[in-house]
């Protein structure tokens, strides 16, 4: 009788198996910027801010932020972007998204977050970098979505551009500094 339960056993340990590998979670998305400054690689947390992760994706997969700066770059801070042409023009984006701040995640360096107004659910388009712990940004309740995993030597090159007064904008980078364009990767 147990030689009979054997194959019924092991189909269920296969089935099982089967079942645990069909419903593992999708792998966190990746993205990709290639910039005049060379490449940074972003992992994105939808688990923690689905909003804000869908919302950045879509801006990416429209190749929204191809050609745009990073137009703000304050050394021992962060560095801003994507939102803005070489010329300082702000590109017409999406809707704001709801402010997803207190989710776990934090203002650390390598953090990649959502650049917003004073009003709390004003974020569209720009994000930003965090060169340094910002933890007080936390308590402000800017939202963090995601770390860059590759390239944070291009970041930290990116800081140390000089910079200057550009249209009415300051702490920008006298020579731009372009993402060429953004892609999601595997």
């Amino acid at each position: 009788m147990t030689r009979n339960l054997l194959p019924v056993i092991a189909a269920g340990l296969i089935f099982a198996g089967g079942l645990a590998l069909a419903q593992a979670p999708a792998a966190n998305p990746k993205v990709l910027l290639k910039t005049s400054l060379g490449d940074i690689t972003l992992e994105l947390y939808p688990a923690k801010a689905p909003i804000t992760v869908k919302n950045i994706l879509a801006y990416v997969e429209s190749k929204f932020y191809d050609g745009t700066i990073f137009h703000r770059v304050i050394p021992g801070f962060m560095i801003q972007g994507g939102g803005m042409t070489a010329d300082m023009h702000e590109k017409q984006s999406q809707g704001p998204i709801k402010n997803e701040s207190g989710n776990g995640l934090k203002n650390a360096r390598g953090s990649v977050a959502m650049a917003r107004t004073q009003d709390l659910d004003s974020a569209t388009c720009q994000f930003y970098i965090n060169l340094v712990d910002n933890f007080r940004l936390d308590e402000m309740k800017y939202c963090s979505f995601g770390q860059v995993v590759a390239g944070l030597d291009v970041v930290d090159a990116i800081a140390k551009v000089p910079t200057g007064s550009k249209r009415g904008h300051r702490d920008v980078p006298l020579e731009p500094v372009t993402i060429l364009s953004a892609t999601v990767v595997k």
